[in-house]
């Protein structure tokens, strides 16, 4: 990695503009996680220890555009898998949430619900929504992994 910092210093003439890029790069490569499964609604949900965090996709937050309030279920509310079980709305738009499992709301993003830009700064990361602790494990595996969700962007929303 020193040395490709290296090479595109000496391109661009410009040291902090080269590490910039590089971080950059390599924030966009851990927003990416493998284990992140996506609904057709464009919610996802990565697991860990039968406990599903969930929240909307990149492409969802985009196309709402700039999120001013979100509505997240109640802790301890009982979902199942299609469920609507909140709302976003944004300066564009409203859009309902869908569970993309069943379980039990363990726990919710107060954050955003105080600082809904979140959503749109992370996501990923600092904007998901509610975490669930799920009652099958086997729904997450009927859902689009990365891959899949992103084919299915390319054909169905392009």
């Amino acid at each position: 990695m020193i040395r490709i910092v290296k090479v595109t210093n000496r391109i661009l003439g410009n040291a902090n503009h080269a590490q910039g890029l590089l971080s950059n790069v390599l924030r966009f490569s851990t927003s990416h996680v493998k284990d992140r499964y996506y609904t057709d609604k464009h919610e996802w949900i990565d697991v860990k220890d039968n406990i599903g965090t969930i929240g909307i996709s990149d492409y969802a937050q985009d196309a709402l555009g700039d999120v001013v309030y979100a509505e997240l279920p109640a802790v301890g509310t009982e979902v199942k898998i299609k469920d609507e079980c909140g709302a976003l709305e944004s300066v564009k738009a409203a859009s309902e949430l869908y569970s993309p499992a069943s379980g039990k709301v363990v726990e919710i993003n107060s954050q955003v619900e105080t600082k809904p830009a979140l959503i749109n700064q992370s996501c990923y990361e600092n904007g998901w929504l509610f975490k669930l602790e799920l009652s099958s494990l086997d729904e997450v595996q009927n859902l689009m992994n990365e891959e899949q969700y992103a084919e299915f962007i390319k054909q169905d929303h392009s």
